[in-house]
């Protein structure tokens, strides 16, 4: 596989990784910030206006088992991808040096978006209990 074609799966996979861990967010965290903040009501109108949110809370593990892996392999991807070389060209070059930039910031915000699920989703009944 040449660099070229790695960095673009890299960026794909770093793109899907911000997906999967917003749906955790989506099937754990906005439920439990919304009930604790006391806006249950506004949790029910969520809900009527997007069921699939009980779907995806029902099957938590599987959602964050699945964003997990993606954001490991994501990682993976954007560890090896800061040794590929750039474009000799100037211009290409900065674009790859953008893009890798970029790539790395929505792969973080990825993360972060996944610890506060797990935070909610997990270790929040636990810590209530």
């Amino acid at each position: 596989m040449d660099a070229t074609n790695e960095q673009r799966i890299g960026t794909r996979l770093t793109w899907f990784s911000i997906f999967t861990s917003a749906s955790t967010l989506l099937c754990c965290a906005l439920p439990a910030l919304l009930v604790a903040i006391g806006a249950g009501a506004a949790l029910a109108t969520v809900v009527g206006a997007g069921p699939q949110i009980v779907w995806v809370s029902e099957h938590k593990t599987p959602v964050f088992i699945g964003a997990g892996i993606m954001l490991a392999v994501a990682g993976y991807l954007q560890y090896r991808a800061r040794f590929l070389p750039c474009p000799a060209d100037p211009a290409f070059a900065a674009a790859c040096s953008r893009q890798r930039r970029v790539s790395n910031v929505i792969y973080f915000v990825s993360l972060a978006i996944y610890v506060i699920g797990v935070g909610f989703a997990v270790l929040g009944p636990y810590l209530l209990d």
